[in-house]
């Protein structure tokens, strides 16, 4: 057993002394506006005993005092850690503190409409288990945003919808991530070195060695980040990052905290300076490592080319007023069963990094 692992594991003694079914897991930076409505949605929880860990992770706007007086009156436990900053560091030290057998890492601006949407996922999970007790299982919710606009967007319906499916790279921590200790012990931790992708990571991870269901429940995630910077901006910089990511480029990542500030700090997204210096950075490599980068890029956008099809399931749906995921996706079987294999290879991969480079030179213009 590894020393993660052992930090995970909880006596017999200890499982007595607690009698917790569950710990939510919450990492936290400067969030001390949001924290009672956390708290009371928390509460309004039926028929599961839960303890919430607050990570925080270097506020400065008073939130670590605002959970404190808060404690005071939550009708469940409540622990808060100080932990050096970055998801990953919080999440790994907020599941070593917990001591529940089920573990919800979750957004501290999530909000969950239905009071028994722990119940109901904690009990879908565990008959999934007794189903397949030696499977590595874990469930995340099906998201919906919160939005200041009320208009029907086929922008937040896509995303909802593609939220909804089980393939890599489609589950974020905007939709929590559910599971018990022994799986986390077995699959854990999360990711350090790209802060940003620690829980997409971590579900990839599972998909990978398990299963990582679709639990029965709703979770609204505020539009906020979105909405302020512009959803548009935030897209494209959120697949700029899971591109390098995917590739395991460290020269992005060096940059990117001085382009791009927390989100409680943010604005508009300015995206025209973090293209160019990533355009600087590529004419920097050497024309070796420059071509094995758009290689790279070329195969990463043509694995994800599945999605253009799959908009146009979800824009069938969004016109048929359906709620998300209740459409067909019959473009999207299309594109898996014949288009793929078309697109699967050199001539495809340099077409998507030619696009790529495009867009690229016309964002820095």
């Amino acid at each position: 057993m590894t020393a993660f692992s052992r930090a995970l594991s909880m006596s017999p003694m200890t499982r007595l002394l607690h009698h917790t079914e569950l710990s939510v897991i919450v990492p936290v930076r400067n969030e001390a506006a949001g924290l009672a409505g956390l708290f009371r949605n928390l509460a309004d929880q039926q028929e599961v005993e839960l303890e919430l860990v607050l990570c925080d992770g270097g506020s400065t706007d008073g939130t670590a005092e605002q959970a404190r007086q808060l404690a005071q009156s939550a009708p469940f436990p409540v622990t808060i850690v100080e932990t050096e900053p970055g998801r990953g560091n919080q999440l790994n030290t907020g599941a070593a503190t917990a001591t529940a057998t089920w573990l919800l890492f979750l957004h501290a601006d999530s909000h969950f409409p239905d009071p028994l949407s722990f119940r109901r996922s904690l009990d879908y999970l565990a008959a999934a288990r007794d189903a397949a007790p030696n499977a590595l299982l874990a469930g995340r919710f099906a998201l919906r945003f919160r939005r200041q606009e009320t208009a029907p967007s086929f922008a937040y319906h896509y995303y909802e919808c593609k939220a909804r499916l089980d393939r890599p790279e489609c589950s974020h921590g905007d939709q929590g991530l559910l599971m018990e200790r022994k799986t986390f012990a077995a699959i854990g931790p999360f990711l350090t070195t790209l802060p940003m992708l620690a829980e997409t990571r971590l579900a990839d991870t599972i998909r990978q060695r398990g299963k990582l269901l679709l639990l029965p429940a709703e979770i609204a995630t505020s539009a906020r980040r979105f909405e302020t910077e512009g959803l548009a901006a935030r897209q494209a910089l959120n697949a700029i990052i899971m591109n390098f990511a995917a590739q395991g480029w460290e020269p992005f990542f060096r940059e990117l905290p001085s382009l791009y500030r927390h989100q409680d700090e943010a604005g508009k997204l300015q995206l025209r300076p973090i293209l160019k210096r990533l355009g600087e950075s590529i004419r920097d490599l050497t024309p070796r490592e420059r071509q094995a980068l758009w290689q790279g890029t070329g195969r990463y956008i043509r694995d994800n080319a599945w999605q253009l099809a799959f908009a146009l399931d979800a824009l069938r749906s969004f016109h048929g007023n359906l709620p998300p995921g209740a459409g067909t996706t019959t473009c999207l079987d299309v594109y898996d069963r014949h288009l793929d294999r078309i697109t699967d290879n050199a001539a495809g991969r340099w077409l998507a990094a030619l696009l790529a480079r495009i867009w690229l030179r016309r964002g820095t213009d």
